[in-house]
């Protein structure tokens, strides 16, 4: 054989092997028992932690999380707070005045390690803020495994940002994001952002919790509880089994699930339902008048989980309990914990849907939210905005699901503090700015994409996605390949202007000319984002017909869409600023004439997109 050709085929199945194996998942099995001093806010923790490497890299350290160590004066999250001031997170700052710098010394936030051993001997290790540093003795090969165990003890800190104690609702503890959480490695190495008050990312684990209170308390979490019949709250016919300090242990597991999460009351009530083709559901909250749509919610959530099952993919976990339990709401492994003091029906309802639907994004596909915040959030709100169309349909009727977040983002648009979708999440430098950069623009991804492709192979992505990334932590570079493979379109200019930059889609009518027996039309590009354009008319016997001019940097053009049959017009070159199309309808025969009267288009200023003839 040739040499040169041997070195080259050498090559060639070298890259081809590396780029099968780049993708890798760690994984994590917890065992942990909790005894709770319920009256100090405190507990004690032993955790066991079996380990498995399953990169082609050594790890010579590893990283843990303690987020509670946010929770107090000095902390990195109080600085970016104070310096961010009124435009910081509202649930953090008063006035622009951070409420962590008031917290009191007894009711910080802690978790003190006393010792952490892998396989019996002792490491060293480094706390720094709400990461911990540890150094192996020795070295975790590729595609092997290890133990660690640790002790610690930690205080649960006052109510600020989803973990605490007495809450404004009343309840005694929320305990998330609460035990030494070993930190996600991955092609890009080790996630170890700093918590300043965003979000999560961990390797998907198995958990075994054991938790020992005073038996008159009545926990929520996201897991299997195993012992329903020796606590109290969830069997009518329990037991309650106590040691001798009066204490209640309570059993639960989970698999495969990113974090484990719980939160405990004496006042709890706890309901159960189970939907059919879906999972059990929990409802863990304190009943009272300030809560009674709780009850009326329970058909709401059942077509919500039917609704997520059969568009976007299965919810592969037993159950999911809602939980009264935190600020706002926040989504863990098979729970949220979340407001319930609503004022309205359709506003709890609301909350459940976001917050369940995260059960989707933040939990099974599990994007990286410290990286790509937008994933999750818009993809949820997405979601959101679809379910919560048909649980409440609008009392005036719509164009579609998504017109009041376009319309919001819109109206953000001109207030001229944008910043981009792909900024890391603790980065932004504006509160709402970021909230619209994430929530907003993640959500309007989708909905231009179906405006691009159709609505159909939409639907198609967002299924093949769920099929072939959920428990595996995809990127959007995942997502996009799917996205391109099912339309057929090149689609990598549309992300990189949407997520990359704060560019934006204004599109318009400049001239229209009356013929005899034609009507012809000049549109502009007055935008910075090049889009393909739906464009119709209406005519007087009120008929709609609606032509495509597609964008020559998709390559392949819209076939179809839920929103009518069409046209497909010469392409538009995204250099090109004006548009002239002839129409074989003359003025007698138009009422109306627009761009995109389905109402997708995020296009930031509509009073030039449509003209009434008379």
């Amino acid at each position: 054989m040739n040499k040169g050709f041997l070195i080259i085929l050498t090559l060639f199945f070298g890259l081809s092997s590396a780029q099968k194996n780049a993708y890798y998942q760690q994984y994590a099995n917890y065992k942990m028992d909790i005894d709770v001093d319920a009256k100090n806010f405190t507990y004690n923790g032993n955790q066991t932690l079996n380990y498995t490497n399953n990169s082609p890299d050594e790890l010579k350290v590893v990283y843990f999380h303690l987020y509670w160590n946010a929770f107090k004066p000095g902390s990195m999250m109080d600085q970016r707070v104070a310096s961010q001031g009124k435009n910081g997170d509202s649930r953090l700052q008063n006035n622009g005045i951070s409420t962590l710098a008031s917290i009191p010394k007894n009711e910080e936030g802690a978790q003190n390690i006393h010792w952490i051993k892998q396989n019996g001997k002792d490491l060293k290790f480094e706390i720094q803020e709400t990461v911990m540093k540890v150094y192996l003795n020795t070295p975790l090969k590729a595609n092997s495994k290890t133990t660690f165990t640790m002790e610690w003890d930690a205080v649960i800190p006052m109510q600020i940002r989803r973990a605490g104690r007495n809450n404004r609702e009343g309840i005694d503890m929320t305990v998330t994001q609460w035990y030494p959480k070993i930190a996600e490695y991955d092609y890009d190495g080790w996630a170890t952002f700093d918590y300043i008050g965003r979000e999560f990312h961990a390797p998907f684990s198995d958990f075994e919790v054991n938790i020992k209170i005073d038996k008159d308390y009545v926990i929520g979490a996201g897991g299997t509880l195993e012992n329903p019949s020796e606590v109290k709250g969830y069997d009518a016919k329990a037991t309650i089994k106590t040691d001798r300090k009066d204490k209640a242990t309570w059993k639960w597991t989970a698999k495969n699930m990113l974090d484990f999460a719980w939160a405990a009351d004496r006042d709890y009530t706890v309901e159960s339902f189970v939907i059919l083709d879906g999972p059990k559901v929990n409802f863990v909250y304190q009943k009272s008048e300030k809560t009674i749509y709780w009850e009326q919610a329970k058909p709401y959530v059942t077509k919500f989980f039917q609704i997520m099952n059969a568009t976007y993919g299965r919810y592969v976990y037993p159950s999911y309990s809602f939980i009264q339990g935190g600020d706002g709401g926040m989504e863990y492994g098979m729970a949220t914990m979340m407001l319930g003091e609503a004022k309205t029906l359709d506003g709890l309802v609301g909350l459940m849907v976001h917050e369940g639907g995260h059960s989707w994004n933040q939990q099974m596909m599990a994007y990286n939210e410290s990286v790509r915040p937008w994933m999750d959030e818009g993809f949820t709100s997405y979601y959101d905005d679809y379910i919560m169309y048909q649980l409440f349909p609008p009392q005036t009727p719509q164009p579609n699901p998504f017109t009041t977040s376009i319309d919001r983002y819109r109206n953000f648009v001109k207030r001229g503090i944008e910043e981009p979708a792909g900024w890391l999440g603790d980065h932004h430098d504006n509160g709402t700015a970021y909230s619209f950069a994430t929530y907003y623009k993640g959500e309007m991804f989708l909905i231009q994409l179906g405006y691009i492709m159709g609505e159909q192979n939409l639907a198609l992505v967002m299924k093949e996605f769920y099929n072939e990334w959920h428990l595996k932590h995809p990127t959007d570079r995942d997502f996009m390949h799917i996205a391109q493979k099912i339309s057929g379109m090149d689609l990598k200019w549309f992300h990189h202007y949407w997520i990359n930059t704060t560019k934006t889609i204004d599109y318009g009518i400049k001239d229209v000319k009356y013929g005899e027996n034609s009507t012809t039309i000049t549109l502009e590009n007055k935008g910075t984002v090049p889009m393909p354009i739906d464009f119709s008319i209406l005519t007087k016997d009120k008929q709609v017909v609606n032509f495509q001019i597609p964008l020559n940097m998709t390559h392949t053009w819209k076939t179809k869409d839920i929103y009518g049959d069409f046209q497909t017009m010469p392409y538009w070159p995204w250099t090109q600023k004006e548009y002239t199309l002839t129409i074989p309808y003359n003025k007698s025969q138009i009422s109306a004439l627009g761009i995109d009267f389905s109402k997708r288009l995020a296009d930031i200023n509509l009073e030039d997109n449509l003209v009434e003839v008379k």
